[in-house]
């Protein structure tokens, strides 16, 4: 006798949106800022959701909250770009363009991105750049 098994609403949910499969990834990424006057926070716990290219997570920003973020990730090879709106960053307003460009070495992606402060009525550009571990 079979019994068949009702699917989740997460599952119905994929269905009705031609989702047909959604990473979902763990990361911890370390990263030190170059050309900043200020002192940031550089350790970022990070998840993230990933469907053909889309992305959208969240993290622990350098400056000590919470951003939300959504975009698309083009790859080619082992290289990656992500271009997306992020939260978090109120200096810059209450959103703010995300790039990030990225190697992948097994499960540790190495990036790259640019960065700014405002620093006593100055603007500062520099970079930002890190590992992150993920667990996928």
């Amino acid at each position: 006798m079979s019994q068949d098994i009702a699917p989740t609403p997460q599952a119905v949910l994929y269905q009705l949106m031609g989702i047909t499969s959604m990473d979902i990834i763990w990361a911890l990424a370390l990263s030190t800022h170059l050309g900043m006057q200020g002192s940031y926070n550089e350790t970022h716990p990070h998840v993230r959701l990933e469907n053909n290219g889309y992305i959208a997570g969240a993290y622990y920003n350098s400056m000590e909250r919470m951003s939300l973020y959504a975009g698309h990730r083009f790859e080619s090879g082992n290289a990656g770009l992500e271009l997306a709106l992020v939260t978090g960053y109120d200096e810059f307003g209450a959103i703010a363009p995300y790039v990030r460009g990225t190697y992948d070495i097994g499960n540790t992606r190495v990036f790259v991105a640019p960065t700014g402060e405002k620093w006593y009525g100055e603007t500062n550009i520099g970079a930002v750049i890190g590992i992150e571990i993920q667990i996928k």
